[in-house]
């Protein structure tokens, strides 16, 4: 709903930018400005007013990456159901993977995106593709799909093989554009490869995943951005070897960002006993060690970003044979519930929201909002405690590829606000 005035009452203030923060205060927007922040603001005519019990307020959360599948793939996904999927998540904010058939590597790529996410409570950030169709053998067309909107560029889940063609790219773009995001696998070691590498793998009889296949490629792109004296940013680390060579280049002030996907966060290898291509990803699920490797790192701020790495597969591409089944979950709208894990983990509640909302948007270098007075109104309403199981209702893609079907959930979104829409959720549940 669209509405020119909202109080939002008692809500704790999450958000360490904010004079408020930790503070339960009454937020009182108009025309999409935060006009006041006091202890009491009373409720007049024409205000829409929110409360609910244990309510909590932080700038609206940004999914770093997701595909929406479109154009191409809508039977999986597409613009419409890929916003509800994020609205229901608690999102605000999408960055899009340019993993679409055509792929997202010119102007009118990047303006299709727009044209089909105008005027909607969820922004939608498209990057654009590194290379010509994904292909890796010649760069696309960066600075006309910078100028027409592109957020950032990336070659997707396609890492670049061609180490001279990587380097060029860091060059190019390195004066107009945020750093270039890197996926970090080596085709050759991985190549074939269904799950992680390890005792796992071996008992199951499936063709391992090194983590060496992550190292070898990361420490490759941090020594061509050190080379090319630009940044870079490091999508989905998954791995304890990975993590450690990001340490390193932290002690040496290198310039680079990283984040890991949800699933790898609170997941092991352990989960595929059962051949359940539910649980098949990339980068895969990997050991113990590995994955609390990797919660550390997010307490150390080593890795600053957690994404829901969305990605939808239809039902004839995930529920077949194990060496068939196309690696991929969806996670918008069970992302944060599974992250009251994390707390529990050592994690508090601030660092998760700076890493779901603050750095996502610092990484892109884009403007964050802020509970503050004079703030443009872009939220995330939710209660950290409430626990609830997620159901097959609660999916809002048109993939329903998610192993955490049935499974207790800690942390709910109530709503957003955002582009002056309204979106409340409390009575849907």
């Amino acid at each position: 709903m669209a509405a020119e005035k909202i109080l939002i009452k008692k809500a704790k203030i999450i958000d360490p930018n904010s004079p408020f923060n930790g503070k339960k205060m009454d937020i009182l927007i108009e025309n999409d400005v935060v006009k006041a922040i006091e202890k009491d603001i009373p409720t007049n005519k024409g205000i829409i007013e929110l409360s609910h019990k244990n309510l909590h307020i932080s700038p609206g959360w940004f999914d770093l990456r997701a595909n929406f599948c479109d154009p191409g793939h809508e039977e999986r996904e597409d613009i419409e159901s890929g916003i509800y999927a994020a609205i229901y998540g608690g999102f605000t904010g999408v960055g899009i993977s340019p993993e679409t058939n055509p792929v997202i590597d010119n102007k009118a790529s990047i303006e299709y995106i727009y044209q089909r996410s105008a005027d909607q409570p969820v922004s939608l950030y498209p990057y654009g593709s590194l290379t010509k169709g994904l292909e890796s053998e010649e760069l696309s067309e960066m600075y006309d799909m910078y100028e027409a909107g592109a957020v950032g560029f990336s070659n997707g889940k396609k890492s670049i093989s061609n180490a001279a063609l990587m380097n060029l790219a860091l060059l190019y773009c390195k004066d107009f554009a945020p750093p270039i995001h890197s996926f970090s696998l080596d085709e050759s070691l991985a190549r074939k490869g269904q799950m992680h590498e390890g005792e796992t793998s071996t008992y199951l009889g499936l063709k391992g995943i090194p983590a060496l296949a992550e190292e070898v490629r990361l420490l490759r792109d941090l020594h061509l951005a050190e080379y090319a004296e630009c940044g870079i940013h490091f999508m989905a680390i998954s791995s304890a070897s990975g993590v450690k060579l990001l340490r390193n280049a932290k002690r040496t002030n290198q310039n680079f960002t990283a984040d890991v996907a949800v699933a790898n966060l609170i997941l092991e290898d352990i989960e595929l006993e059962q051949y359940d291509t539910r649980y098949k990803v990339q980068p895969p699920l990997r050991g113990a060690a590995d994955r609390k490797s990797l919660i550390k790192a997010l307490k150390d701020n080593v890795i600053q970003v957690i994404t829901s790495d969305h990605t939808p597969i239809d039902i004839e591409n995930k529920k077949c044979e194990f060496d068939q089944a196309e690696f991929g979950m969806i996670g918008l709208e069970s992302m944060f519930g599974c992250l009251g894990a994390l707390v529990e983990n050592g994690l508090s509640l601030e660092e998760i929201i700076t890493k779901i909302s603050i750095n996502p948007r610092k990484v892109l270098h884009l403007e964050t909002p802020s509970v503050a007075v004079n703030s443009w109104a872009e939220f995330t309403l939710f209660d950290p405690n409430e626990e609830w199981t997620f159901q097959k209702d609660n999916i809002q893609s048109k993939s329903a590829n998610s192993p955490f079907i049935g499974k207790k959930m800690k942390g709910k979104a109530l709503g957003i606000i955002n582009n002056g829409i309204v979106v409340w959720m409390p009575e849907e549940r």
